[in-house]
């Protein structure tokens, strides 16, 4: 029984990230769409699908019970609000940065993100670094130097995306909300703004010959496309270890790189290459530092995981 659990959360998390990770191909379709109106689209689609699901599911009044919970509470009310908002400018700058041809710049935010999650627990949580995060920071670090000077600018749309995401994961955990209920607040503390959006700068030209049948298909379909992956995640999450969902990340953004390559032509050098390889040897190492089978060898070779204290 235990096997099949974690065969289907395995399923399930796989499918998650390969969904997450040609979701650019969804949002290449909108490119005649500004990006501004395809966010207001997807949070307005999205609330209606999550709401459709919370239904289906027979979890309205539960909803409504966790709700009225966070409304209680200034601080998970203030942190459920800093989570809606940094979630939508990370869709945001995702939308805009892959109908931009940035998908490869897209890809690198999104590898990151996690060393980013572990700057802003140490920030913010006073948690402290390890060894090995601090060598992995230090690879990150040479890689995003290398695409800083290749661009000759600061990645942007990288960062933003990491810190977006990053802060928003970090509101989440403050709020400790399930994932299905999460998203559908979020959605819904947004939906009056887009919705202002959709009425100021489209209210005299908004009507249903304004776009063909198709895109006004894809711009509700934004809900579903946002649901579905949230949905399978949360079923993986549930069932395999904190790690594997450590590995099964980078599916996501490995094939937003390969699309990016590949697919969309978009430029890939020399130099790109040798940045990216950098941050995934700083990946590589800072997912697999926590397993027995790599402090076990590390130890071996005088390498311990944690920093002898000085003060003694």
């Amino acid at each position: 029984m235990q096997q099949s659990e974690h065969r289907v959360g395995m399923i399930a998390a796989i499918f998650a990230y390969l969904l997450w990770g040609i979701l650019p191909l969804y949002w290449k379709q909108l490119e005649h769409v500004t990006p501004g109106e395809v966010l207001a689209y997807r949070i307005i689609w999205s609330l209606v699908f999550m709401i459709g699901i919370l239904a289906f599911r027979n979890q309205l009044g539960f909803f409504v019970a966790e709700v009225r919970r966070l409304l209680k509470s200034k601080k998970q009310t203030f942190g459920m609000i800093l989570a809606s908002v940094f979630i939508s400018m990370n869709w945001f700058v995702f939308i805009w940065a892959v109908t931009s041809e940035r998908m490869i710049e897209a890809s690198l935010g999104y590898y990151i993100n996690p060393l980013i999650n572990v700057l802003l627990a140490m920030v913010i949580l006073k948690e402290r670094f390890t060894r090995w995060q601090g060598i992995s920071f230090a690879l990150a670090f040479i890689g995003v130097s290398l695409m800083t000077v290749y661009y000759g600018v600061i990645p942007y749309a990288a960062f933003l995306l990491a810190f977006t995401f990053g802060i928003y994961g970090l509101m989440k955990k403050m709020v400790n909300v399930g994932a299905l209920v999460g998203l559908t607040i979020e959605t819904l503390i947004m939906t009056p703004f887009a919705l202002l959006y959709v009425w100021l700068f489209h209210s005299s030209t908004l009507n249903l010959a304004t776009y063909s049948i198709e895109t006004w298909g894809l711009l509700m379909g934004a809900g579903a496309v946002t649901a579905i992956p949230l949905l399978l995640f949360s079923i993986g999450a549930k069932r395999i270890s904190l790690s594997l969902i450590g590995f099964l990340q980078y599916i996501g953004p490995t094939l937003m790189l390969i699309m990016g390559v590949f697919l969309y032509n978009e430029p890939f050098s020399i130099v790109q290459l040798i940045a990216f390889l950098f941050i995934w040897s700083g990946l590589l190492i800072f997912t697999t530092s926590k397993t027995p089978v790599f402090q076990k060898v590390t130890a071996k070779w005088g390498f311990p995981a944690k920093m002898k204290d000085k003060s003694m």
